[in-house]
């Protein structure tokens, strides 16, 4: 990736490890193709000694760098954080179009993969998007290896402890591998809501955020309107859907659309939301032993979207018929859906049972699919019905990707 001549875009909500991944790049440049440390620089722009951020300050940090550290070939230059810099765009295009540097920049918000800026860097950049930790990831930093499927078995109860604590704190980095997580939390939450949404956009109702905001983490998983939302808070639909499409820059809050071949049909339904962690919205929201199911879709929704990544031209829905039979998500590829997965935490009794394999079937047969899958807390296993197979795994099982015996954790 970094061989490339595009300028590397990386961007995630604040604290999901996105500096640190610059610098992993920065090493593996370093340790694995020899490239000497004066041809690397990374700047970050929340360093508080910095002042008046623009271009000028951009070319002025460069031709310093140029003079104190002689590099022989064109350097990589990291840009942490690029949102924070005035008109930092042209600064990128011209450096990278005139090869005085290879380009990779980061940021907190979503507007940097905007439409405007893709205008601005047409074919010249690549995009990655750093979600907090995986589960994966989650059991790797604490140290829960997980090489085979015998391992799967032997461990599945530190397995499913840990599946309880990644959906009820989250999984920042940091909160994760420290123990004052609420306070971390928290901070990072009004980290969020003061510098990337009111001092940023200069949010002249800060209260009618904060109270949208809450009101989106307490609802994670449940279908909302800018019309019945704004009568419960009594905000303006403007200021509602103005405030919340911040939010979704910043990557707190996340809106699902609605499947449909009609896009009038698309807009105006209803849509899903759903958080970036589920810490968030368990600390500032609602509590998490009361809605552990919600919390756990909103965990196969972030996953969804890691795999996502992987899927050239996909898209993600959930959806529903004129009988309000419902399917959490639809996956599609191109122009079909590809796959469909209901997220039901308890199969408690065979009227539940037969409720949520009811609408998964009748979208099977819409979409012209053999086989779906419902997502539950502990029910495994696969049954046809009405010439469907219907597969059952558990969460914890479906998140490390453990069908089968090859299993590295």
């Amino acid at each position: 990736m970094l061989e490339s001549d595009q300028i590397i875009v990386i961007t995630g909500v604040r604290r999901s490890g996105k500096s640190f991944l610059m610098k992993q790049l920065a090493e593996s440049l370093i340790v694995k193709d020899g490239i000497p440390r004066n041809e690397i620089l990374i700047i970050n722009f929340e360093d508080p000694r910095f002042s008046d951020l623009n271009a000028q300050l951009l070319q002025r940090i460069y031709e310093v760098y140029l003079e104190f550290m002689h590099p022989d070939n064109t350097p990589y230059i990291f840009l942490d954080e690029v949102q924070e810099v005035e008109n930092w765009e042209k600064w990128v295009r011209t450096t990278q179009e005139l090869k005085k540097a290879r380009v990779i920049i980061s940021g907190s918000n979503a507007r940097l993969l905007s439409r405007e800026l893709s205008t601005l860097l047409t074919g010249r950049h690549i995009d990655m998007t750093v979600f907090p930790l995986s589960f994966k990831e989650y059991l790797h930093f604490n140290n829960l290896t997980v090489r085979n499927s015998l391992d799967l078995v032997s461990r599945k109860v530190e397995i499913n402890r840990s599946l309880r604590q990644y959906l009820e704190l989250g999984a920042f980095p940091d909160v994760v591998l420290h123990k004052r997580k609420e306070e971390i939390l928290l901070s990072y939450y009004e980290d969020i809501i003061y510098k990337d949404l009111i001092r940023r956009y200069r949010v002249r109702k800060p209260e009618s955020l904060k109270s949208l905001a809450r009101y989106y983490l307490s609802n994670i998983s449940n279908l909302t309107t800018y019309s019945a939302t704004a009568k419960f808070l009594n905000i303006t639909v403007n200021t509602i859907e103005k405030y919340s499409g911040y939010l979704e820059t910043a990557y707190l809050n996340y809106f699902l659309k609605r499947h449909s071949f009609k896009v009038k049909e698309q807009e105006k339904s209803p849509r899903k939301v759903y958080t970036v962690d589920s810490g968030l919205a368990n600390l500032i929201g609602f509590r998490f032993s009361e809605n552990v199911g919600r919390t756990a879709e909103n965990a196969v929704f972030l996953e969804l979207k890691r795999r996502q990544a992987n899927i050239m031209d996909s898209e993600l829905f959930y959806w529903k018929d004129e009988h309000h039979r419902e399917v959490d998500f639809a996956l599609q590829v191109g122009t079909k859906i590809e796959e469909l997965i209901q997220v039901c935490w308890k199969l408690s009794s065979p009227q539940v049972n037969k409720r949520e394999s009811r609408s998964l079937i009748k979208a099977l047969n819409i979409f012209n699919l053999d086989r779906g899958l419902i997502i539950t807390e502990e029910d495994e296993g696969e049954e046809e019905i009405k010439g469907k197979q219907i597969a059952y795994i558990p969460l914890w099982k479906w998140l490390l990707g453990t069908i089968g015996d090859n299993v590295e954790v």
